[in-house]
């Protein structure tokens, strides 16, 4: 049990730094004691119960949930967005949470890689507003993103968006997502510009991607980089539950491997894996199992969600 003097200190001291919102260093100038000694104090005050902490959390935030996602799939990260349950409100949803998430935790010199074929990811885009606190350094496209004609411009202007919001140099990947023939990918390959795309791939410190299921998003289909029905079904057959970056992975996150591969233009699973930030922005139904997969396959490190896929997910994993 402290002694009365104790409880004093204590008790002024929890004063002036709760109430008052005295720094640290402030209320060791006024009591001429040491910074330790006021930071042992506030300690001291808790466990005595001078200081009581309660947690308001405000409405529409989940963090116990957000907890419970990085404990279950060992996230760095996880962000959970109250939406409805319309597929469309949900993307808006979560691009404007996405929007956030980049804007508050971009770092100097950051090498940003963004798929540009993700209905999140253009939302994300849309909701950002300009900033040069971020200091990135370059945007690069990870996923080609020439398509058909109507939609040709899209993957440019997500790509050339971003990194004018962040004052970064945009680099281009100026080639299909999905191209004919692995010998029309190899023609590609040997493209300059290509070349240097790709290249930068290994210096990406963060990777902005969505997370696909193996029946392609409207926005996907639209642009022509998508599989026929047929090599669908063979994806399937072999166990594909989606896609990042137009990569398939099983329900254990890993690739799966088929002849398609060869006809991708885009980073591949394992140099995702390499990159030390990699933020997947998904929800809805239709995407469950896409995301299970990604997550298991320790694909994504940080998941901007909506609650009822994360609630969902949770539910999975407990089973």
């Amino acid at each position: 049990m402290a002694r009365l003097d104790e409880l004093r200190l204590m008790a002024k001291v929890a004063r002036m730094y709760h109430q008052q919102g005295l720094t640290q260093t402030m209320i060791m100038k006024r009591l001429n004691i040491h910074q330790s000694t006021v930071s042992r104090v506030l300690k001291r005050a808790e466990k005595e119960g001078i200081i009581r902490v309660i947690l308001s959390v405000p409405s529409g935030t989940h963090p116990e949930l957000e907890e419970a996602l990085q404990e279950a799939y060992g996230l760095e990260d996880a962000v959970v967005v109250d939406c409805v349950d319309d597929e469309d409100q949900i993307v808006r949803d979560l691009g404007a949470a996405a929007a956030f998430t980049v804007e508050s935790t971009l770092k100097p010199g950051d090498v940003i890689g963004i798929s540009c074929w993700s209905a999140a990811l253009l939302a994300m885009v849309e909701a950002m507003r300009p900033t040069q606190r971020a200091g990135a350094t370059r945007v690069v496209q990870i996923l080609g993103g020439v398509g058909s004609p109507g939609a040709a411009m899209h993957a440019t202007n997500v790509t050339r968006r971003l990194a004018g919001l962040i004052s970064a140099e945009a680099i281009l990947l100026p080639a299909p997502g999905v191209v004919g023939s692995p010998e029309a990918k190899r023609v590609l390959m040997k493209d300059q510009y290509v070349r240097e795309a790709l290249a930068l791939f290994k210096s990406v410190t963060v990777a902005l991607v969505g997370i696909g299921a193996v029946e392609p998003s409207k926005m996907l289909a639209a642009s022509g980089n998508v599989f026929s029905n047929q090599e669908l079904r063979q994806l399937t057959g072999k166990g594909a539950v989606g896609d990042i970056c137009l990569r398939f992975f099983d329900a254990a996150g890993q690739p799966v491997i088929t002849p398609l591969n060869d006809r991708v233009i885009s980073m591949d699973l394992n140099e995702l894996r390499r990159v030390p930030r990699v933020i997947g922005v998904a929800g809805g139904r239709r995407k469950l199992n896409a995301i299970r997969g990604a997550l298991a396959g320790k694909l994504v490190k940080v998941l901007i969600t909506d609650l009822a896929t994360a609630q969902r997910l949770l539910h999975g994993r407990s089973r």
